[in-house]
């Protein structure tokens, strides 16, 4: 029937389209025609103005129209390829759940973590600090030869840069987790892109360290970002949107409503209590590379928990501006 109707739009739209064609070809011979002195010449051409307003206004709305249909058929193919994904059987690894499948399960279960709320964009950010820092010790392991620190807070295998690209990419591709992977490729690249340099240059503008630098790859900015990382990022958010999150949205599912918050919120305290001691930490060690002696108490404990050796441990690869070197 709703294939029956649309069939039954295209008819009216070609009828329409003869008659516009039709009524442009007598435009055409009349304005051929028209005389200088043709007392009905100025009603002639004011009727003529119209017609181009008219049809400006309507070639706008049929084109709002055909990217909205074009947008539908995107997503209705895109939502039964990845249940037909979703469906097959593997032996190793099993298929994600789709995205669509997730969306229905939340909402009929009124979950604490439905869809982008505070608990389920904590738990993404939390999780991504986790995995990424993981991942990329495993990375290092397989191409050097060694495990070296990536994390990126004083307390445990975190890196929050991990934590909130996974944040950022949830947020800016969810809308689209329901379209083709290209869409989540190019939002991937400007979304990673840009939450690396912002990161690279607050951690600057803030500690005077910076925590990794491009500035010997091609086609980079400012030592930030690069095209090859972007490139990376692009590939990464059609696997998070596509896969990773769609697993994890699952995982969280599992856990009740009322034990989820409660873990949620301690969480967010350890991580508060962790940034803070983070940046008390990397502050006092900028001090002492400038050999600037513990004015207080707090500054001689975080010289005695914090010391060179064990920040250096931490944040291996961590270099600081000259100014303050």
């Amino acid at each position: 029937m709703k294939s029956s109707n649309l069939n039954h739009l295209i008819e009216e739209l070609e009828q329409v389209e003869q008659c516009t064609d039709k009524r442009l070809q007598q435009y055409y011979i009349q304005l051929a025609e028209v005389g200088e002195e043709s007392q009905e010449k100025e009603e002639f051409y004011q009727e003529i103005q119209q017609e181009v307003k008219d049809l400006k206004q309507t070639s706008g709305k049929l084109l709002n129209c055909h990217l909205k249909m074009k947008a539908n058929a995107d997503e209705l193919e895109t939502r039964l390829k990845d249940v037909q994904a979703s469906q097959k059987k593997r032996l190793i690894i099993s298929p994600p759940p789709a995205n669509s499948v997730i969306d229905l399960e939340e909402q009929k279960a009124g979950h604490f973590a439905q869809g982008l709320n505070f608990y389920k964009m904590f738990l993404v950010c939390f999780i991504g600090s986790f995995a990424g820092v993981v991942i990329e010790m495993l990375w290092c392991l397989i191409s050097n030869g060694y495990i070296e620190s990536r994390a990126g807070l004083v307390y445990g295998p975190f890196n929050l840069l991990y934590g909130v690209g996974a944040v950022c990419l949830t947020w800016a591709l969810y809308k689209y987790r329901n379209r083709s992977s290209s869409i989540s490729f190019l939002g991937g690249m400007i979304v990673g892109s840009a939450v690396e340099y912002i990161c690279s240059w607050g951690q600057e503008l803030v500690l005077g360290s910076r925590s990794w630098d491009y500035s010997n790859m091609p086609f980079n900015l400012n030592g930030r970002i690069c095209l090859l990382y972007s490139i990376f990022w692009g590939i990464l958010g059609v696997l998070w949107i596509k896969n990773i999150y769609p697993r994890m949205a699952k995982w969280i599912l599992k856990i009740p409503n009322r034990a989820g918050k409660i873990i949620t919120w301690l969480l967010v305290a350890f991580m508060i209590a962790n940034i803070v001691m983070t940046s008390l930490s990397l502050a006092r060690w900028v001090e002492r590379i400038q050999d600037k002696p513990a004015s207080n108490g707090i500054e001689n404990w975080l010289d005695d928990h914090f010391p060179d050796e064990r920040m250096e441990k931490i944040f291996a690869n961590m270099e600081f501006s000259k100014k303050d070197s």
